[in-house]
């Protein structure tokens, strides 16, 4: 870091200064040295990708933020690195994270010390602006870290109990017997308990996730991504009111259809049915988007 630096100021009078690009050899260097001491971290956060079904998009979040960054290598080739030792401090920071985190047992701050040692290896390298260029896909990456047990508890209880109401309402209204106790409903052929994995924060957390990701690709308007993003919440929340509705339904007829591979079939559909949501609802905004666009002009 010092001879580039030297070099750059040694340029004689005159001559055209080069722009100073990324140390990518460094850049490398820094990267191995990180996964090297987040091996333990990365790994078990691997583990709970490939069992917890609410984390089962961590997988595909670092691919994707891995791609919008090989999108911009370009500007990322061209762009003048402005390397700041603030960055040095976060990647301090970081590595003081982790021995607190390991020490103490707290594998979510363990999990945010890898974030911002990450996040810290590219401001002490390229500075402001290249931190500009990934400051999208580095924030895409707080996806793969799983909610911490204490919030996810929070947020869980009032969604099922939310699902369960709603579901109690619906089956009444089609006249089907039932009658809810807390997050159970009970009904003529069977009792339904609306557990955590039904509470719909999976597919919160999966619908945020591709929301950003859509509104990045198929839309530059800064407010429009924002607004796809809030849409989120109540899209998840209502599909997963319905498949709960839906479940108590089938049961009347099949019970065993309302558990086992049928089940998460039927959570897979409605999942599916939600992102379409969110994509028709993109486009309906966009409509009047552009409607209101043409009459102003006009």
């Amino acid at each position: 870091m010092a001879s580039y630096a030297k070099t750059i100021s040694e340029q004689p009078v005159g001559m055209s200064t080069p722009v100073p690009s990324l140390p990518w050899s460094t850049v490398g260097w820094f990267a191995a040295l990180l996964l090297v001491c987040y091996i333990p971290v990365l790994k078990e956060l691997i583990r709970i990708w490939s069992t917890d079904g609410d984390m089962g998009h961590g997988f595909f979040v670092p691919l994707v933020a891995g791609y919008i960054i090989w999108q911009r290598r370009g500007e990322l080739a061209a762009v003048r690195a402005e390397p700041n030792y603030w960055g040095l401090v976060a990647i301090l920071a970081g590595a003081l994270l982790m021995v607190v985190g390991t020490l103490g047992a707290q594998i979510f701050v363990a999990r945010v010390a890898f974030l911002l040692s990450l996040a810290g290896v590219v401001y002490f390298l390229g500075g402001k602006p290249v931190m500009r260029l990934v400051a999208f896909p580095l924030f895409l990456l707080v996806f793969m870290i799983p909610i911490p047990a204490m919030i996810y508890a929070r947020i869980t209880l009032p969604l099922q109990l939310f699902a369960s109401t709603v579901a109690e309402h619906i089956l009444a209204l089609i006249g089907i017997p039932v009658l809810r106790d807390g997050n159970v409903l009970e009904l003529a052929s069977q009792r339904l308990s609306v557990v955590e994995a039904c509470s719909g924060i999976r597919s919160l957390l999966s619908l945020t996730f591709l929301s950003l990701v859509y509104g990045y690709f198929f839309d530059s308007k800064s407010w429009m991504r924002w607004l796809l993003l809030a849409a989120t919440i109540p899209v998840a929340i209502a599909a997963n009111a319905a498949r709960v509705t839906l479940t108590g339904l089938i049961s009347e007829y099949r019970v065993d259809l309302a558990q086992g591979v049928f089940h998460e079939l039927e959570g897979f559909v409605l999942f599916v049915i939600a992102v379409l949501l969110l994509i028709a609802f993109h486009q309906f905004a966009n409509k009047i988007y552009r409607s209101r666009h043409r009459d102003a002009a006009a």
